[in-house]
């Protein structure tokens, strides 16, 4: 059992929590029971180790059953180390440490995409996170984030996430003009959301959201650059019916995301 918060083990495992140190051993950490549960079902190859503290593994027996069945390490640790290793301060006992996820855009375009959401320069890991979660649970096909945008392997991107990381691909590190132009010339029409653009339930019942689309959404606070905007076949923003002046990014992306999903499933 792992039992001194401050041995070098310990210590490799924390300094997880900081990008470079990410970025250098290409690992990043699965926090709570839920995501690393998640991680165990759909890219147990890319689990390195798991640690739990012995209530967790009582609590979550599942999650053990899948570890040993996929092979992955299982090390018992105190409640004091898995609070030193964790990015949270209420740890759930349970802390996993997993290879990057490696998807690039061009195989995620060979697949075939109709349906995808582009991030650029968002800045908050809790709207990454919880936008990964919403294309997830809408079946979009996959999400860029751009490089101007938060580390996608933030433990704050990765738990507001709630495991959909390891369900759609999630491509990272990349620039946005390409991006545009790799899915452009994949067939998708590029809408970007903008308070000053057409109504975004006048464009879904001409019909305009029933082809591939992507969707590019920027910073939270400042939007897109009009020279971004610029890259956009279609400007649209999601109507007020009340006083509120705008949205938060993450609800006016789900508004957005869940509008094509009813307009491709209602039409298919």
């Amino acid at each position: 059992m792992l039992d001194n918060p401050r041995s070098p083990a310990v210590r490799a495992v924390a300094q997880l929590s900081k990008k470079q140190r990410r970025i250098e051993a290409r690992l990043f950490l699965v926090e709570g029971p839920q995501a690393t549960r998640e991680a165990l079902v759909f890219r147990p190859e890319l689990i390195e180790d798991i640690f739990l503290t012995t209530s967790a593994v009582e609590r979550n027996a599942d999650l053990v059953a899948l570890a040993e069945a996929a092979g992955c390490s299982l090390t018992l640790a105190t409640d004091a180390v898995i609070e030193a290793m964790a990015d949270t301060v209420t740890p759930q006992g349970v802390l996993a440490v997993a290879r990057y996820l490696e998807v690039d855009l061009e195989s995620v375009v060979a697949q075939g995409v109709s349906h995808v959401v582009v991030l650029h320069q968002v800045k908050d890991p809790g709207n990454v996170g919880n936008i990964i979660r919403t294309a997830d649970a809408a079946g979009v096909d996959a999400v860029v984030v751009t490089a101007e945008s938060v580390d996608i392997f933030n433990p704050k991107v990765v738990r507001a996430s709630t495991g959909s990381i390891f369900h759609i691909p999630v491509v990272t590190g990349v620039e946005l003009r390409p991006t545009i132009s790799a899915l452009t010339e994949a067939g998708l029409t590029i809408f970007a959301a903008d308070a000053g653009g057409k109504n975004l339930g006048d464009v879904r019942a001409e019909g305009g959201l029933h082809g591939p689309l992507a969707w590019l959404l920027g910073n939270e606070a400042h939007g897109l650059a009009p020279e971004d905007e610029a890259l956009a076949d279609t400007i649209v923003s999601v109507p007020m019916f009340g006083d509120a002046e705008s949205l938060s990014l993450q609800t006016a992306a789900a508004v957005c995301i869940y509008e094509a999903a009813f307009a491709k499933n209602s039409s298919a």
